[in-house]
C-alpha cells in the first residue's frame, strides 16, 4: 500500500467520525447543555449540602483544610439527566441507563448523608448494575483477537456485565481522593468513548459519553483545587456506573477486534489504582473495604507533589493511554492484513509516550520514595506520614 493510500485510509476514518457527528449534532449539544447545567446548579447544591450538614470537615484521612460540602453528585446527575432526556431517544436501553443512574446516585447520596456499611453499599451497587442488564444492556457477544466473534449466553453475559459495572463504580469511587481528580479522569474517558463510539456508528453511546464529558468539565469549574464542593460517593458511583454502562453499550458489543482493549486502556488508571490498593490491603491482612491513604494520588502527595500537580500528572497519564486507544482505532498500521511502516511508527510512537509516562509514574512512586526527604520532614500526626508508602 502506498503512502497516499495510507493517508487516504486515515482520512476516511476521520471523515467517518465527522460524518456521523454531522448527522448527530446532539453529541455537541448534549455536552454543552450538560456543562451549562452543572456549572449553574453546583453552587446551589453546595449550599443545600451545607444547610443539611453534609460537609467534609478537615482531619482524619481527608486532605482539605477547611469544611467542604459534598453531594456534588446531585448536580452531576442533573447535568446528565436533563440533556439525556433532551437528546437521547427514550428507548428501552436509555430508560435502563437513566433508572440505574438514579439508583446509583441515590445509594451514593445516602452514604454521603449518614454512611453505609460496605455490604449495604455493595447491595445497592448490585441493584443499580442489574437494572441496565434487565433493559437489554449486557455483553451478548465478544470479539477476541485471533479468535473472532463469540456469542455469550445470558447466564454468562449478564453476571459478567454486572461485575464489570460494579467494579468500575468502585474504581472511580476509590480514585476520588484529590480535588478534581475523578472528574478529570471521567471527562477524559467520556471524550475518548464519544470519539470511539462515533467511529463505530454508535450515536446513542456517543451522545451519552459527550454528556459525561460536558458534565465533568462543568463540575471541574467548582471542584478543581482548591475545591469548593466534592462529588462525594453520589458523584463517583454515578460516573462509574455511566462510564461502565457506556463501555458495554457502545464499545464491547461490537465486531471491532480491538474493542475489548478500548475501555481497559481508557480506564487503566482507576483499574491500576484499585488493583494496587486491594492487593496491598490483602497482603497486610486489612479489609479491602476500609479506606486508607495508599492510593496513587496519596503516594504522589507523599513524594512532595501538590494536589494540583498530582491531579494534572494523573490526567496526563490518562490522556496518554486514551491517545493509545485512539491510535489503535484510527491509525491503519495493519490495514488489509498487511503491516505498514509509517502508520506503525506513528502508532508505536504514541504507545511509547504512554509507556514513558507510565514508567515515570512507577519511578516517582516506587524509586523516589527510597530517598524522599519530604516524607521524613512530615510531622508524626500528618495522615500522609502515618499511612503506608
Amino acid at each position: 500500500m502506498t503512502v497516499v493510500a495510507i493517508v487516504r485510509d486515515v482520512g476516511s476514518s476521520h471523515h467517518s467520525v465527522l460524518h456521523v457527528l454531522g448527522q448527530h449534532l446532539q453529541v455537541v449539544w448534549g455536552a454543552l447543555v450538560a456543562l451549562g447545567v452543572v456549572v449553574l446548579l453546583t453552587p446551589a447544591v453546595g449550599g443545600m449540602a451545607r444547610m443539611l450538614g453534609v460537609v467534609d470537615a478537615p482531619g482524619g484521612r481527608r486532605l482539605n483544610r477547611r469544611p467542604v460540602p459534598r453531594l456534588g453528585g446531585v448536580a452531576l446527575f442533573l447535568g446528565l439527566f436533563v440533556p439525556a432526556l433532551a437528546f437521547l431517544p427514550l428507548g428501552r436501553e436509555t430508560r435502563g441507563i437513566l433508572l440505574g443512574a438514579a439508583v446509583a446516585v441515590t445509594i451514593g447520596a445516602v452514604d454521603d448523608f449518614r454512611g453505609l456499611r460496605w455490604f449495604e453499599k455493595l447491595v445497592g451497587q448490585l441493584i443499580a448494575a442489574s437494572i441496565p442488564t434487565w433493559f437489554g444492556i449486557w455483553v451478548d457477544r465478544f470479539t477476541f483477537p485471533l479468535l473472532g466473534v463469540h456469542a455469550l449466553p445470558g447466564w454468562a453475559g449478564v453476571p459478567l456485565t454486572i461485575l464489570w459495572i460494579v467494579a468500575i463504580m468502585n474504581m472511580v469511587n476509590f480514585l476520588d481522593g484529590l480535588d478534581g481528580l475523578a472528574a478529570g479522569v471521567a471527562a477524559i474517558a467520556g471524550l475518548t468513548f464519544a470519539v470511539i463510539a462515533l467511529s463505530l456508528a454508535k450515536p446513542d453511546a456517543a451522545i451519552l459519553s459527550a454528556i459525561v464529558f460536558g458534565a465533568c468539565v462543568g463540575f471541574l469549574r467548582h471542584n478543581f483545587y482548591p475545591a469548593r464542593i466534592f462529588m462525594g460517593d453520589s458523584g463517583a458511583l454515578l460516573l462509574g456506573f455511566v462510564l461502565a454502562t457506556i463501555s458495554v453499550q457502545g464499545l464491547l458489543k461490537t465486531a471491532a477486534t480491538v474493542a475489548l482493549f478500548f475501555p481497559l486502556l481508557v480506564l487503566a488508571v482507576p483499574i491500576v489504582d484499585t488493583t494496587f490498593v486491594v492487593v496491598r490491603r490483602l497482603k497486610h491482612g486489612e479489609s479491602p473495604f476500609e479506606g486508607d491513604q495508599a492510593h496513587l494520588h496519596h503516594r504522589f502527595l507523599r513524594r512532595g507533589f501538590s494536589q494540583a500537580r498530582a491531579a494534572l500528572t494523573i490526567w496526563a497519564w490518562c490522556v496518554s493511554l486514551a491517545a493509545a486507544a485512539l491510535a489503535t482505532r484510527f491509525i491503519p498500521f495493519r490495514a488489509h492484513g498487511v503491516w505498514h511502516v509509517w502508520p506503525t511508527i506513528a502508532a508505536g510512537a504514541i504507545g511509547l509516550v504512554a509507556l514513558a509516562i507510565s514508567v515515570y509514574v512507577v519511578y516517582v512512586l516506587e524509586i523516589v520514595k527510597v530517598a524522599n526527604p519530604i516524607q521524613r520532614r512530615r510531622p508524626p500526626e500528618d495522615p500522609l506520614k502515618r499511612s503506608a508508602a
